[in-house]
C-alpha cells in the first residue's frame, strides 16, 4: 500500500473507478478552509495559488507545458466545447460502448459518429476521419486503448484526437502531448472531490477551439476581466477556464502533488500487480488494467457486501479496481469473499 498514513476507508475499498478516496492532508486542509468560511475570513483568491498549483503537477505529471492545461468542472462540457467547434455532419470515430459523456456532445452538435470496437479503432481511421474519440481506459470494462497506436494513425490521416483520461489519469502514463485534447475528472484516480476536471490543448488545437463557457476566470488577468467589454481572454489554455469550486481544488493540488510525488509509474505497477493478483485467483489471464471486470452472480455480489468489499456493477458484471491505498491483504480478502459464494 502506498500513502498508507493518508488514506483510513473502514471497508475493503476496490472502487476507485467510481470515485477515489481523498487523502487525510486533504481533508485536513478542507477542514481548515471551511472554518475559515464560517468565520467569514476565507479568500477566495488564495484558491488561484491552488489551481496554479494543480495545473503545474498535472502539466509536468502528463508531459506538457503548464500553459496548455485548462481546469473545469466535469468532462462533458469540455468535450462539449471540442464537439461544438466542429462543423455539423462532421466524422467522428469512437470506441463502441465508450462512456456516453464523452459521445454524446457530438451526437448533440449533429456529428457523424461512427463506433468500432475498441481494439479495432486504430485501423478504423481512415482520410474521412476528421476526429478520434475515446477513453483511455474504458469504464465498463477497463480495457486500456492501444494510445500509440491510435495516435499514430491519427497523425497519418490528419485527425484530431479526444482522449478522455478520467479512467486513466491517476495511474496510467499518458503523454498527453501525443494527442489533440485529453480531457479528465479528478474525482476518480486523481483522488479529487467531485467538480475538478483537466483539460489539455496544444497550442496549434486551441486556434481551433471556441471557448463557449468564457467567463471572468477565462481572462487573461482574471480579477481584472470582472465587468464590462471588450473581450479580454487568456492567450494560452487558460482561456477555457471556468471558475473554479475553490475547496475542490485546493484539495485537488494537494492530491496532484502527493501522486506526482510518488510517479505515475510507481501507482501504474502498484496497480496492475494487484489486479493481477485478483485475476490470477479468479483463474482469469493477466492484463495491463488496474481494473477487474468479472461475471457475477447475486449471491457472489451479496458476499462482497457483507465482507465489507466495495465494487460496483457496470455494463451486467462486477467492477473492481485497485489503486495506490490498496494492498494484497485487500485483494485476498475479496478473492475469500468471491470463492465462498
Amino acid at each position: 500500500m502506498l500513502l498508507r498514513e493518508e488514506f483510513d476507508p473502514d471497508c475493503t475499498y476496490l472502487d476507485s473507478a467510481t470515485y477515489g478516496l481523498p487523502l487525510r492532508s486533504a481533508l485536513d486542509e478542507l477542514a481548515s478552509l471551511t472554518a475559515a468560511w464560517a468565520k467569514g475570513s476565507y479568500d477566495p483568491v488564495s484558491c488561484d495559488l491552488a489551481v496554479d498549483r494543480a495545473r503545474s503537477a498535472f502539466a509536468r505529471m502528463h508531459g506538457v507545458p503548464q500553459n496548455d492545461v485548462a481546469i473545469g468542472h466535469q468532462v462533458s462540457p469540455m468535450v462539449g466545447v471540442v464537439a461544438a467547434s466542429l462543423a455539423r455532419g462532421s466524422r467522428v470515430l469512437a470506441a463502441e460502448g465508450d462512456f456516453t459523456s464523452l459521445l454524446f456532445p457530438f451526437l448533440a452538435v449533429g456529428c457523424e459518429l461512427r463506433t468500432v470496437p475498441l481494439e479495432q479503432l486504430a485501423q478504423a481511421v481512415d482520410g474521412t476521419t476528421e476526429l478520434v474519440a475515446v477513453s483511455a481506459v474504458q469504464s465498463a470494462d477497463g480495457r486500456v486503448a492501444d494510445l500509440d497506436a491510435i495516435a499514430r494513425a491519427a497523425t497519418h490521416h490528419s485527425a484530431l484526437t479526444l482522449i478522455d483520461g478520467t479512467q486513466a489519469c491517476g495511474w496510467l502514463p499518458l503523454d498527453a502531448g501525443q494527442f489533440s485534447v485529453v480531457v479528465t475528472g479528478g474525482y476518480k484516480w486523481l483522488c479529487h472531490p467531485r467538480g475538478t476536471a483537466l483539460m489539455t490543448a496544444s497550442a496549434e488545437v486551441r486556434e481551433r477551439l471556441v471557448p463557449l463557457a468564457a467567463g471572468w476566470y477565462a481572462g487573461e488577468s482574471p480579477w481584472d476581466s470582472c465587468y464590462g467589454t471588450p473581450l479580454r481572454l487568456a492567450t494560452d489554455a487558460r482561456r477555457f477556464d471556468v471558475s473554479p469550486a475553490w475547496f475542490s481544488w485546493h484539495m485537488a493540488a494537494t492530491a496532484l502533488e502527493s501522486i506526482e510525488r510518488l510517479t505515475i509509474a510507481r501507482i501504474h505497477d502498484h496497480n496492475v500487480a494487484l489486479a493481477n493478483r485478483l485475476r490470477t485467483g479468479l483463474g482469469l489471464e493477466p492484463s495491463n488494467s488496474a481494473i477487474v471486470s468479472i461475471e457475477t452472480s447475486e449471491l457472489a455480489a451479496q458476499r462482497l457486501r457483507e465482507a465489507g468489499v466495495r465494487t460496483s456493477a457496470r455494463a451486467g458484471r462486477a467492477r473492481l479496481s485497485c489503486h495506490l491505498y490498496n494492498d494484497e491483504h485487500d485483494v485476498d480478502h475479496a478473492l475469500d469473499a468471491l470463492s465462498s459464494s
